[in-house]
């Protein structure tokens, strides 16, 4: 048991997670760098302790210092928020071994589901469906062109370590494909360092649709309900809603029961994401996040359950309070990314916001760390802000957010709030269904 959590993040997240940590009456101490001194959550947290310099290696990613601000603010827990060192299971393995809680899975699950090919061979085990492809560090030469024929052109070479959109390369033709299988493994090894690639058949116009779940590693797991995250920039996810349009009702009940089973076979803990991509009436599975998502607002939205909380109640020992049965989904819910960003080139707009107002009204909800006078660091992720509608149907939910962009006033830096506006008023986007490529595909409305 705890009493009192270290935050190892920064922003929106890190806000998110402390106000979590209050409904439970626990103590917050905010981990932050030079640079994020003067934000407004860090002199909301019970306590603050830098941790480093900007650069995020010198910082959130720095485990000894982390470890070191836990035990010297007296925190007997680690809440590790998305990204930095959220799926890290040497990190995690380091707080269990420090006597402390790290709020997530098992250092052995994360370990497990982060290498992508042990990951696919233990969804294989339990049935969950999974892209044809070769579950294996793929072998040079002449036998390489044997494995892809034998899968099918076009094939995607991806990083065992991947992650984030980076690692993996599509290839049409034979002779592309040496080429390629080298870039990436050398592209992988310096970020991840970890050569190993392998090869899946390469999915022309699917959907990216993901089942969050959660488990108290006591036996006891839930999914709950599904997302559709297709619409990405640069294979990061910008729009995302819940439920998952037009995807049959039995084909989620059957896989979501077999991410369960995977749930309870490796032992899991707390809140995590089978994520998938949906061709012609199929699910397929791509990899499994260890940890809490960016877009699980909308699961929270159309669920009535509050993550974070669950979260940190499993890490206290707590059992599952619900089971699948007790699980009841009502409406939609969309969120929108906001990010310090051109809309058009995506270039990251770092400075200082001169105003911001944030929208409001019912069922819309606003989750950022950013007030006016407030300086975006050029050092981080440019997400600055998520807004979330949730209406009885789609439609509803996607005029809310209209509305509440028509209220939104961002001055001082670029957003790309114009590109969200445009592709609310898409014709395509406002008939459901889209596939990942469809940004891409689209180009931009948005004058030069």
């Amino acid at each position: 048991m705890f009493d009192t959590v270290l935050i190892a993040n920064r922003g929106e997240i890190a806000l998110r997670i402390q106000r979590g940590c209050r409904r439970l009456g626990l103590a917050c101490v905010q981990a932050h760098s030079e640079a994020d001194r003067d934000a407004a959550y860090v002199r909301l947290a019970d306590a603050a302790v830098c941790v480093g310099p900007a650069p995020a290696a010198d910082s959130y990613l720095n485990k000894e210092a982390l470890l070191l601000a836990a035990r010297a603010s007296g925190a007997g827990a680690i809440h590790p928020g998305y990204g930095f060192l959220s799926e890290n299971g040497d990190f995690a393995r380091l707080v269990e071994e420090e006597g402390l809680v790290f709020i997530g899975p098992p250092a052995d699950a994360i370990a497990l589901m982060g290498d992508k090919i042990s990951a696919k061979r233990a969804m294989i085990e339990a049935g969950v469906p999974c892209v044809p492809g070769y579950e294996g560090d793929l072998p040079p030469g002449a036998h390489a062109l044997e494995i892809a024929r034998s899968i099918g052109f076009p094939v995607i070479v991806k990083a065992a370590g991947g992650g984030g959109g980076r690692g993996m390369r599509v290839v049409r033709a034979e002779a592309e494909l040496l080429s390629a299988v080298a870039t990436t493994r050398e592209e992988a090894a310096r970020a991840f360092g970890n050569s190993t690639v392998y090869l899946e058949r390469f999915l022309e116009r699917p959907r990216h649709v993901e089942i969050q779940v959660v488990a108290d590693g006591q036996g006891n797991a839930a999914w709950i309900g599904a997302r559709d995250c297709s619409v990405q920039r640069r294979h990061q996810k910008i729009i995302e809603e819940a439920p998952a349009p037009d995807v049959p009702t039995q084909l989620l009940e059957e896989v979501g029961a077999r991410c369960v089973a995977a749930c309870r076979a490796m032992g899991y803990r707390g809140a995590g994401t089978f994520e998938f991509l949906y061709d012609e009436g199929a699910l397929f599975f791509i990899e499994m996040n260890t940890r809490l998502q960016v877009e699980h607002t909308v699961t929270e939205m159309v669920s009535g359950l509050d993550i974070v909380e669950l979260q940190l109640r499993i890490a206290r020992g707590e059992r599952l309070p619900f089971a699948q049965d007790d699980v009841r989904l009502s409406g939609h819910a969309i969120e929108c990314r906001i990010n310090a960003e051109d809309p058009r080139t995506f270039l990251p707009s770092a400075g200082r916001i001169g105003l911001w107002h944030a929208p409001g009204g019912p069922g819309v909800r606003v989750d950022t760390h950013v007030v006016s006078g407030y300086t975006v660091p050029q050092h981080y992720d440019s997400m600055i802000a998520k807004i979330i509608t949730h209406g009885a149907t789609r439609a509803e939910a996607i005029a809310r957010m209209q509305a509440a962009f028509a209220e939104c006033v961002v001055e001082g830096i670029r957003t790309n709030i114009p590109l969200h506006r445009e592709l609310l008023a898409d014709p395509d986007f406002a008939a459901g269904g889209v596939s990942i490529h469809f940004l891409e595909r689209r180009g931009t409305a948005l004058p030069a």
